[in-house]
């Protein structure tokens, strides 16, 4: 078993940044692709980014490219997401996630709890 925690949340104005964490305990993460979705109310969890199991290779979404950098150090079993030119569209509960690297939430085991972002205009 994976538990996962995220941080990092908060309020922050439109062009500001913000940097998420993703803890894990229970079990390394170093084996898993781990991702980062997010979900606005009444919305379905979207995918954002993920990274692979020894960090060589990520991926973000063409919403967020530029913009958003995801990074892991599997020493100490966490993941980052450094969220920067935050939008008001960013809004929304962020997770991650350890799996075996879809795009879709199916293809990932364990997730956080979330944490609230929210990008003021």
């Amino acid at each position: 078993q994976v538990q996962l925690v995220e941080s990092g949340g908060g309020l922050v104005q439109a062009g500001g940044s913000l940097r998420l964490s993703c803890a894990a305990s229970g079990r390394t993460l170093s084996t898993y692709t781990m991702g980062w979705f997010r979900q606005s109310p009444g919305e379905e969890r979207e995918f954002v980014a993920k990274i692979s199991w020894s960090g060589r290779t990520t991926y973000n979404t063409d919403s967020v490219k530029g913009r958003f950098t995801i990074s892991r150090d599997n020493a100490k079993n966490t993941v980052y997401l450094q969220m920067n030119s935050l939008k008001p569209e960013d809004t929304a509960v962020y997770y991650c996630a350890a799996g075996s690297g879809s795009h879709q939430p199916t293809g990932y085991d364990y997730w956080g709890q979330g944490t609230q972002v929210t990008v003021s205009s």
